[in-house]
Formats: C-alpha cells, sequence, structure tokens
C-alpha cells in the first residue's frame, strides 16, 4: 500500500478527476475545473450532482467492514487479506497500520466526493447562467449536506484525531482540527445548508438518484438534512437541541421504518453494485454473523431476520471458519447485488428520539418511542426498571438490534465510554479506539 505515499495533493486536489476537458458534454466523476468554474450551465453542475453521488459510495463497503469488523457486530474472513481478523480484531494487541488499505482508501474516497460538493459550490457560485437566486440555493444546500455527511463518517473513524474541514482550496489545506471542533463545524455546515434549502423554492433544478425517492425537492431533502443535524447533536450530548431539530426532520413515530435515504445500486452500464452483499452459505469470501448477537437477542425478536443460518451439516459449507474464529451464521442483512444501503432511516430517528428524551429525563416520551420498536419486531413492553442508567442500557441494547450492520455500533458504545463490553475473541485481543491518521497525511498537516 505504499503506492498512497506523497499522494496527497494528488487525491484532496483531485488532480486524476480535474484531467478531462469539457466540450459538449462533461464524465459527472472527472469535471474539469478549468470548464466548470468559468461559467457552468445547469447540465454542467447536474453532472457534478451525480458525480458526488456516485463517489459517495465508492470504498463504502470497507468503512462499514472497519467499522462493522470493530464493533464486533460480524467477521469478515477472507482468504486473500487476513487481516480483516487480524489487524481489524486487535489480534496480540496490534495496532492498526497508517497506510493499509483499510485505513486509507475509504478516508480518500470520503474527500473526493467532498472535493466534488465544493466543486459544486465554487461553479454554482461563479456561473452567470440563467439560474435563478432559488434554484442556486438548492445546490448549495445540496452540496453543504453531503460534504457534513462525508466529514462525519470520516471523523467517525478518526474520532480523537480530528481531521480536515477546510479542504476548498488544495494549495492551502486547512489544519486539522480536534473532534470538537470537527463537530461543531458539520453542525454548522448542516445549519447553513439548511438556511439554503428553506430558500430553494419548490424544486431542485437537478434529479436526484432512487435512493432519495421521498426527498426530492427542497423541503423534503432538507428532512434528510435535518436527520443528519440531530444524529449529530446526540455525538454531541447535545441532547435538548436533538428533540428540537428532529421535529423538522423526516420523524415519524406512525411511519414506516425504513423511510430514509439510501445509496442505491443497479446493473445498469457504468453502475456499481452493492459491495456488502455475499451470497449466503459462501465459502470463500464470507460476512458472518456474531453468534452472540443472535443467542442475546429475546425469543420472537423479528430482526434476527437480518442473519441466516448456513448450512451447517453440508460438508462442502458448514461453519464459517479462519484463523480459530467461527460461526455457523451468515449476514442476510442484503439480499442482493442492488440492494440499497440506509443512509439514515426513521428507525433511527425514533431510536434518537428516545435517547434524547432519557437524557433529558424525558422517561415517558422515551418509554413510547422504545416500546414502539420493540412492539414493531415482535417484542412485549419494557419491563425493567424506569430510570436513566436502565433506559440507556434499554436503548443501546435496541440500536444494537435495529441498526445492525449500519455502521452504529462501534460508535455508540464509544460514545457512552463502553468499548469493554464487546466481546474479545482471543486472549489479546483489543478493541480500537480510533483509525490511526492515514500516512500520506503524517508530515502534512498544516497549521
Amino acid at each position: 500500500m505504499k503506492r498512497y505515499k506523497n499522494i496527497i495533493t494528488i487525491v484532496l486536489i483531485l488532480s486524476s478527476i480535474m484531467a478531462c476537458e469539457i466540450s459538449d458534454q462533461m464524465d459527472p466523476n472527472s469535471p474539469s475545473l478549468s470548464g466548470v468554474l468559468e461559467n457552468a450551465n445547469s447540465a454542467q453542475l447536474n453532472n457534478l450532482v451525480f458525480g458526488t453521488l456516485s463517489e459517495m459510495r465508492t470504498d463504502l463497503q470497507i468503512y462499514f467492514d472497519n467499522v462493522g469488523i470493530i464493533g464486533r457486530e460480524y467477521y469478515r474472513f477472507s482468504g486473500s487479506d487476513p487481516r480483516f481478523v487480524s489487524d481489524l480484531l486487535g489480534q496480540g494487541g496490534g495496532a492498526l497500520d497508517d497506510n493499509a488499505f483499510y485505513t486509507t482508501r475509504n478516508y480518500f474516497a470520503r474527500y473526493r466526493a467532498i472535493k466534488n460538493a465544493n466543486i459544486l459550490i465554487e461553479a454554482v457560485n461563479s456561473t452567470n447562467a440563467d439560474i435563478s437566486d432559488e434554484e442556486k440555493n438548492g445546490y448549495l444546500g445540496f452540496a453543504r449536506t453531503i460534504i457534513a455527511h462525508e466529514l462525519l463518517m470520516n471523523l467517525n473513524v478518526q474520532y480523537e484525531n480530528g481531521i480536515r474541514i477546510d479542504v476548498v482550496d488544495p494549495d492551502n489545506l486547512g489544519a486539522f482540527v480536534s473532534k470538537d471542533e470537527a463537530f461543531t463545524a458539520i453542525a454548522l455546515l448542516l445549519d447553513e445548508a439548511n438556511n439554503e434549502l428553506n430558500a430553494a423554492g419548490d424544486e431542485f433544478l437537478f434529479t436526484l438518484s432512487s435512493g432519495f425517492t421521498n426527498f426530492t425537492a427542497p423541503s423534503t431533502f432538507n428532512q434528510f438534512n435535518r436527520g443528519l443535524a440531530a444524529r449529530v447533536a446526540v455525538y454531541r450530548g447535545n441532547y435538548a437541541e436533538a428533540l428540537t431539530i428532529i421535529g423538522d426532520s423526516f420523524f415519524d413515530m406512525s411511519g414506516d421504518f425504513d423511510n430514509g435515504v439510501f445509496y442505491s445500486y443497479s446493473t445498469s452500464s457504468g453502475d456499481q453494485l452493492n459491495q456488502l452483499f455475499i451470497g449466503l452459505n459462501a465459502t470463500g469470501d464470507i460476512r458472518a454473523a456474531r453468534e452472540e448477537w443472535v443467542d442475546e437477542a429475546e425469543p420472537g425478536d423479528t430482526r434476527l431476520s437480518k442473519v441466516a443460518l448456513r448450512d451447517i451439516d453440508d460438508p462442502d459449507v458448514g461453519p464459517a471458519t479462519q484463523a480459530g474464529l467461527s460461526s455457523d451464521y451468515d449476514v442476510n442483512r442484503y439480499q442482493s447485488q442492488t440492494d440499497a444501503i440506509p443512509m439514515i432511516r426513521n428507525e433511527e430517528l425514533i431510536l434518537i428520539y428516545a435517547e434524547a428524551n432519557i437524557r433529558e429525563n424525558r422517561f415517558t416520551e422515551a418509554l413510547n418511542a422504545l416500546n414502539l420498536i420493540r412492539n414493531t419486531h415482535g417484542l412485549n413492553n419494557f419491563s425493567g426498571t424506569v430510570d436513566q442508567p436502565s433506559l440507556i442500557d434499554e436503548m443501546l441494547k435496541q440500536r444494537r438490534y435495529s441498526l445492525w450492520f449500519e455502521g452504529h455500533r462501534w460508535i455508540d458504545l464509544r460514545r457512552y465510554g463502553r468499548l469493554d463490553e464487546l466481546p474479545i475473541d482471543r486472549a489479546g485481543d483489543i478493541v480500537h479506539l480510533q483509525f490511526p491518521r492515514p500516512d500520506p497525511e503524517i508530515g502534512q498537516q498544516g497549521g
């Protein structure tokens, strides 16, 4: 992986996606600065929107494997790369590699999506095309919401290392800021986008992917923005603020749990496939659910359909095993290569609402939300002690099962100081707190 050395300017300047010339048609994944920053038309701006959405999916499976494996949700057994069961599981107390694919590829993919969105912002602000102020606000609100989302993903893995927020000028990158400063900056970006979306009129001038089916207008896209803002608020411990923000999101106690915004996939030429999907009873590359997730579930919990029992009696299949680790269950969260992956769903918003109410000592409201989750998944009402510690335990349990394989468990236990509750498979294994700052960033930290 030494090919990543000394390429920080390549990645953040994105010279590789600026190489083409724009004439009558622009490659949405290769926007030319000279073409779009002078006087972009709506077609060129729309290609930047499309390219940004496409780039958001690049190496996404690495992010989910990173947080899911460290968070002890599942195993990734791979004959071609043992680091899924060694490095990520902290075998022998070893540190994560700052130059390995799991550290560098996802990190820089997120910044490439951010670069596309920053180009879009600059192009909108410099164009003289016949585009109204409302339509410009639609582009700007979209772009800043996506930038905030991608920054949050990198902050989730870098955590106390902090991240770069200001990457607009590739020749003058901003310094790394602390975790708290990064959270503040992300929240402010979402608020700025919120203001722009509120001033964006009734329609976007661009079309979004099928993953945004119910969020294709400025007003509904802004509900997505407010959902992300509520997530950031609870991550920051601003629970009263979260309760205020969530009212402007698509949070709906009587709504479909799966209403939300998704990464979409298809078999169309040039599109991408869902890399988190692996067929059942695979024998080479396997994502295997950890058995304690099944064993510790309450009887009748319908969320166990997210896993499937392997054909363990078939000598050609059997349990999934590697490096002394074993599971009888496959991950069954996605059933095909074209299944959508959630960015945020109503079920998460209901759990955010429950968490914020617990932390604000509004236990009746919290119980209503937790019992809605439980009842919908085949369980009776919560019967434990109604106090803050007990309800926090219950909330984290419901997040564990409702949001399984969606990238939350490691982050949830870390923000509650409970990483020591995650299981250790082998003597000497550790649970990592965060990923190291990627090697190409070392020595180029700015400020």
